[in-house]
């Protein structure tokens, strides 16, 4: 039996962790559920956001689901989707982008993956006051991570049966930082000759990816931009609600939910729990319970096309215990 650490987090975090966990069961995966918390409510109990007994057990069980934590902006704690990721080198954010029947959108044949890198860039927090009314970020970007995002998605896609990866970039504006970054990503390609390769500025893949997503495949982008980028995908197969996240690293992974943890309705039993039990299927595949996740995403898909238990926000009335029901009783036959 696998430990996994589970991070509930905030708001609607309780019930959308709450469904995966009835999935999983249901899909006959016997799984340890260490849950210690961390975000606002964590605070309020012990008194640190992040608490020492949560970094305890990620260190001792390497994998680790997380809910929806809430970060304030402009002022407060630092977020703990960052810390976390910087403290434990889960470079490499992974967020396939995937349209599913039933789900009414612009766009009914997407199907990409997002690599963004996960440690760097502008997200180094490294920022300060030069004079009054004057503030400086640092964009940091490394031939080392660069390397290593670039041979992530190469290997994705040729474990995954993908044909193209795509570099994201801003070269013709940021030479040095960006341009190092494609000149790292231009070596990585060369050890893979069946996979076609090209660059694209991430402006213009903005407009090509609502104008024609289906003519990508792996996109591998800087942080920002990949963070940027892997919001506006998640749009076109219907919002945030429906993706899937990852977080690897050399020996730690760290699945999520990508939304936010919409305290407005916080215990209404309306959340949709799809992006959480999906982001549990990457964790299934990466812990060796393929079938089961397969059998996962089937009776998702079918829940979604079906239209009967479904909740408000894709177009209909159940509560997320209904959805999460009836999920279960696809994987159980």
């Amino acid at each position: 039996m696998k430990t996994i650490t589970l991070i509930p987090g905030d708001g609607i975090g309780y019930e959308v962790t709450s469904s995966l966990q009835k999935v999983i069961t249901a899909a006959d995966v016997k799984i340890d559920w260490e849950i210690i918390n961390a975000g606002e409510d964590a605070y309020k109990a012990t008194g640190q956001f992040i608490p020492t007994s949560l970094l305890e057990s990620i260190s001792k069980n390497k994998i680790v689901f997380k809910g929806p934590i809430t970060t304030p902006i402009g002022s407060g704690f630092r977020s703990i989707n960052v810390t976390l990721r910087q403290k434990y080198n889960t470079y490499a954010n992974i967020r396939p982008i995937k349209s599913i029947p039933g789900i009414k959108t612009p766009f009914q044949n997407v199907d990409l993956v997002i690599v963004r890198e996960n440690s760097e860039d502008l997200y180094c927090g490294i920022e300060h006051l030069v004079t009054e009314g004057v503030a400086e970020s640092i964009k940091i970007i490394t031939e080392k991570a660069s390397l290593r995002i670039a041979e992530s998605a190469f290997q994705y896609a040729k474990t995954h049966g993908r044909k193209k990866v795509t570099a994201v970039h801003k070269a013709n504006i940021m030479k040095i930082s960006d341009g190092l970054f494609l000149e790292c990503v231009r070596k990585i390609a060369k050890k893979y000759p069946e996979i076609y390769y090209e660059e694209v500025i991430v402006d213009n893949m903005c407009m090509q990816l609502v104008m024609h997503p289906e003519n990508y495949d792996v996109l591998v982008l800087p942080n920002l931009y990949g963070d940027i980028i892997s919001d506006l995908g998640a749009g076109l197969v219907g919002g945030l609600g429906l993706v899937p996240g990852a977080n690897i690293g050399e020996n730690i992974a760290i699945f999520e939910a990508v939304h936010g943890s919409a305290p407005s309705i916080a215990g209404l039993n309306m959340a949709n729990p799809t992006a959480c039990i999906l982001s549990a299927t990457m964790m299934l595949d990466y812990i060796g319970e393929q079938s089961a996740a397969s059998l996962i995403r089937q009776a998702t898909a079918y829940v979604i096309q079906e239209g009967k238990y479904t909740t408000q926000d894709i177009g209909g009335t159940a509560t997320t215990t209904e959805m999460t029901e009836a999920i279960c009783r696809y994987i159980k036959g």
